[in-house]
C-alpha cells in the first residue's frame, strides 16, 4: 500500500519512532516500503534528505532527526574546512605566449 506522504515526511515518521540514529539503508528500506516506491528513486530520496533541515546527517551515512542532535554534531564549521593551498599572485603560473618566429 502506498503512502500519500512524501517520502521525507515518512521517514521523519520513521525516525520519530527510532530512539537513535538509523543508517541510511535501513532509513531507505523502512520508508520505500511504506511508500511503495522502487529502488529507481533512491537518488532522489537522498537529494531530499540532504535539502531538508529537520533531517542530520551524520557519520558512517547515518540519518536523525535534527532536533535530537547537539548543534556541533549537525552543523559543520566552515572555518575549519580546507579549500587547497592558498594561491598568491606570485604562484600562479603566467600563460605560455605563442610568438610567430617563421620568417617568410
Amino acid at each position: 500500500m502506498a503512502s500519500a506522504k512524501s517520502m521525507t515526511d515518512v521517514a521523519y515518521d520513521v525516525l520519530s519512532k527510532k530512539k537513535r540514529a538509523v543508517h541510511f539503508s535501513k532509513l531507505w528500506e523502512d520508508v520505500s516500503k511504506i511508500c511503495g516506491v522502487s529502488s529507481d528513486n533512491i537518488a532522489q530520496f537522498y537529494s531530499d534528505l540532504t535539502l531538508d533541515s529537520r533531517f542530520a546527517s551524520l557519520k558512517d551515512n547515518k540519518w536523525d532527526l535534527i532536533e535530537r542532535r547537539k548543534y556541533e554534531e549537525s552543523h559543520v564549521d566552515l572555518s575549519e574546512i580546507e579549500l587547497g593551498e592558498d594561491e598568491t599572485e606570485e604562484d600562479e603560473e603566467e600563460p605560455e605566449t605563442v610568438h610567430d618566429n617563421d620568417e617568410y
